[in-house]
């Protein structure tokens, strides 16, 4: 349900200070104290008889002054009645200044009484308060009728653009707020999913190469249980530490990718076959430089295919192919099938499943499951 306009408080922001610049903030408090040196003259100079006027001049500025002060506040807190209470009381502090004769400070308050109610109050009440004031003012006035028409059409415009200025620049402060927000959440937003990236690039890179080494260091374990020949033994040693030298050639593409630094893909795809027995590759369409986040994608969906083919099917042939198309890369990763190996019960799924992720991220796919002979993983990347 929408707000009534006629009964809406101008927001807290318009009726604050924030926001306004200092040159404004003089030029109020200019006006400020020359309205408090027009009371002051008004209080002295009416008073021409001595005695109780002159102390009761000062002190009815002074309270004046106090319920000013008490009415900004209470209208800054939007709250209706102690506001309208306040400015009753200033209305009635201008009549017993007007029946004692200190007519120029009765007429500056009913002036200020009008001009802030319009200025502050919900509009309904603020009407009311700035006729009843105004109509103060015009009675008491002792200028002709078309001047004081004049003079209260005048400060009814100026409450009124005071109002709308304030309420302008109450939602330029809002809309600053509201920005800072949304740059702090964009912040926040960006901030994670760097993180995500990060921690995807560890986990592929720690997945591919650590799962690779347990292999042949399982595979060796296993000669060395059943007595096996210590060149045999020697190998599969050698071939984890090479796998643990690749792993760390890994980390440090997966650190220059992070940099926006990273080898053309048809090279590494290369050196990843060449590592893998019984792999090979074949690339097709016109060779093109990937976007980042594209390349890593292919990169590790690569990696993550042939570490489960070697959990899942040691020894089995292996055949990559990365076409480039118009509009998007394809890889297609199938193996011959075999036996399922000693690590096949290793691992819990999450690497097929955050290629999967950063494919749909990318707005792409990637299809696992049984082929014509072993498994196939096909993975597509919008580019």
């Amino acid at each position: 349900m929408k707000d009534n306009v006629w009964t809406r408080w101008p927001s807290q922001e318009a009726l604050g200070r924030e926001g306004l610049s200092r040159s404004r903030c003089l030029l109020a408090w200019t006006v400020r104290a020359l309205v408090l040196g027009v009371l002051l003259w008004g209080a002295f100079a009416d008073s021409r008889m001595g005695g109780w006027k002159a102390a009761a001049g000062p002190a009815g500025v002074l309270l004046a002054a106090l319920l000013a002060w008490a009415f900004f506040r209470t209208t800054l807190q939007h709250r209706l009645w102690p506001s309208l209470a306040s400015l009753a009381l200033l209305q009635g502090v201008a009549v017993a200044a007007q029946m004692s004769g200190f007519e120029v400070a009765a007429l500056v308050i009913w002036c200020g009484c009008a001009v802030s109610a319009l200025e502050r109050l919900p509009p309904a009440i603020a009407f009311s308060a700035a006729g009843l004031a105004l109509g103060s003012y015009g009675l008491v006035n002792d200028s002709d009728p078309l001047t004081t028409v004049v003079t209260g059409v005048g400060l009814a415009l100026a409450g009124y653009t005071l109002r709308l200025d304030a309420e302008a620049r109450g939602s330029a402060q809002r809309l600053l707020a509201q920005e800072r927000i949304a740059r702090a959440a964009e912040a926040e937003t960006a901030a994670l999913a760097e993180r995500a990236r990060i921690a995807r690039e560890i986990h592929d890179v720690l997945a591919h190469s650590l799962s690779a080494q347990l292999v042949h260091l399982e595979a060796a374990r296993l000669l060395i249980e059943r007595g096996g020949e210590r060149d045999q033994i020697r190998e599969r040693v050698v071939a984890a530490r090479e796998m643990a030298r690749g792993g760390l050639a890994e980390t440090r593409q997966a650190l220059s990718a992070l940099r926006g630094e990273l080898t053309p893909l048809e090279d590494f795809l290369n050196q990843l076959v060449g590592t893998s027995d019984g792999a090979e590759i074949t690339i097709t369409g016109e060779r093109r430089t990937l976007p980042t986040e594209a390349s890593q994608t292919v990169r590790r969906a690569a990696q993550e295919a042939l570490t489960n083919v070697r959990k899942h099917a040691p020894g089995a042939k292996v055949r990559l192919r990365l076409d480039y198309r118009p509009h998007e890369v394809t890889l297609d990763v199938r193996d011959s099938g075999g036996s399922p190996g000693e690590l096949t019960g290793t691992g819990a799924g999450y690497g097929l499943l955050g290629m999967r992720e950063r494919a749909e991220l990318l707005g792409g796919s990637l299809e696992a499951g049984p082929g014509e002979e072993g498994f196939v993983v096909t993975l597509k990347v919008p580019v």
